[in-house]
């Protein structure tokens, strides 16, 4: 008892720092520690390093070793994958690849002169294109430069198109998304199985029902509003801001490790197989070896590489540091006691596994609500999956997607998110408008996940 308590105070007062927009990685960081410590001081016995480091032969000092261990747990495995996967992406932004990519795929919907279509339409396409474009911030500015006007100019009107956008990062979908990598590796299984076989059936009903939403809340708040819809002729709706100095093939570049994973994976090719730093590290050597056939400046090409490398770092510092100081956020918890106090409190009271992941999500989506990061609520907990799994006799995974899902889900409607900021602006509203209009396609489609998990798990 004396251990939940101790945990549940600590977690009560980091989860209020973070809330006041305290810096996330310390005050986790902190946090673990005091955990650790109480674990280490009460109960000596139970204070193990998770059976992987070497003691130090000094409790005082065993308590920064776990830190130690999970740095090199953590670069060696998830946190490398993100910043192989961030880097890869920074890539394909400076190349003009990720630009051309989505110049491509927006120009059939040029041709649709029904506003509300185009509006739903878009979601979709938009949505698709998170696959290949891993950052919520990156795709949301993708689209404001290249997508917004064009609807804009087709008679969309500006809040609608920019909560569409707000929208289009709603699920973080595909292997080269950081939070579903955690949950593969988390779970045990590659992130290509993971995409194919546990995201792709709930993500489909999901576009679905929430297309379907953006259409019905976009065509209320319009007339709420008494926004006036007006048709113009197609051949305008260029959408010029979008960059064109990089070649058109240069569309199939953001796809090339993505089709790799999938390819050379347990879902096709088994006898040959690829992990998605390879992937990325391969896709990248791509677009260096295409900027060297197509631009005369091999210097510049060269010097242009050195974004791989910078987009490695910059993923540390603010992806990486917060995986790791979650976990030993985590491995504080599990030392003292309080996830098995609380799971077998759960147990005993009756509950089963689906009232633990409906509690777990709900966490999680609340989570990323208050702070605006999807990445930050889900690496907070994700450790905590395994053990309730076992627990309760079922797989880790059973938990983890939709724990992992909510956290883009929650971050839709978060005013302070990042990707509801910049859209607001660009709709000229306040971001409390934006998650209005957020609000109703969002609830819809935590529903429905929460649902096909349960009906695929049942």
């Amino acid at each position: 008892m004396l251990g939940l308590v101790i945990g549940v105070a600590v977690v009560v007062v980091a989860a209020a720092m973070i809330i006041r927009n305290y810096q996330p990685q310390p005050v986790l960081l902190v946090a673990g520690l005091v955990l650790l410590v109480s674990a280490a001081t009460l109960f000596p016995d139970q204070f193990i390093l998770h059976q992987k480091a070497k003691s130090t032969g000094w409790m005082g000092f065993d308590v920064f070793a776990v830190v130690k261990d999970s740095l090199v747990t953590q670069m060696s495995g998830i946190g490398l994958i993100i910043m192989a996967s961030a880097a890869f992406a920074d890539y394909m932004d400076h190349i003009g690849a990720t630009a051309a990519m989505v110049r491509l795929c927006i120009r059939p919907l040029r041709m649709i002169k029904a506003p509300y279509l185009v509006l739903t339409l878009g979601y979709i396409l938009g949505q698709s294109l998170h696959v290949a474009i891993p950052s919520a911030a990156g795709l949301a500015m993708l689209l404001l430069m290249s997508f917004f006007p064009m609807m804009v100019s087709l008679g969309v009107s500006k809040p609608a198109a920019a909560a569409m956008i707000a929208l289009c990062s709603f699920m973080d979908l595909g292997p080269a998304v950081g939070t579903a990598n955690l949950a593969a590796k988390t779970a045990g299984i590659p992130p290509a199985v993971y995409f194919v076989q546990h995201q792709i059936p709930v993500a489909v009903w999901v576009m679905a029902v929430v297309a379907i939403l953006v259409l019905v809340s976009s065509r209320y708040f319009d007339r709420k509003n008494n926004v006036a819809i007006r048709v113009v002729d197609s051949d305008t709706a260029t959408g010029e801001q979008i960059r064109e100095d990089s070649r058109g093939f240069y569309a199939l570049l953001p796809l090339f490790p993505i089709t790799l994973i999938l390819v050379f994976s347990p879902l096709l090719v088994g006898e040959v197989t690829i992990d998605v730093v390879t992937a990325m590290v391969l896709g990248s050597a791509a677009g260096l070896a295409c900027e060297l056939c197509v631009r005369k400046d091999v210097r510049d090409v060269l010097k242009g590489f050195q974004i791989f490398f910078n987009g490695i770092g910059s993923s540390f510092a603010s992806v990486v540091s917060l995986l790791v100081c979650a976990d030993v956020f985590a491995r504080g918890l599990e030392a003292l006691g309080t996830v098995d106090y609380l799971i077998d409190s759960v147990r005993d009271a009756g509950f089963g596994v689906d009232a633990m992941s409906v509690v777990m999500t709900l966490i999680v989506a609340m989570t990323a609500v208050i702070t605006g990061s999807g990445v930050a609520a889900f690496f907070s907990f994700s450790s905590l999956a395994p053990a309730i799994a076992t627990k309760f006799g079922v797989g880790a995974v059973t938990l983890l997607l939709p724990m992992q899902l909510v956290a883009g889900m929650g971050r839709a409607i978060s005013p302070v998110s990042g990707v509801i900021v910049a859209v607001s602006k660009a709709g000229e509203c306040p971001p409390f408008e934006i998650v209005r209009r957020t609000l109703i396609p969002s609830i819809g489609g935590m529903i429905t996940m929460i649902v096909i998990n349960y009906l695929r798990n049942g």
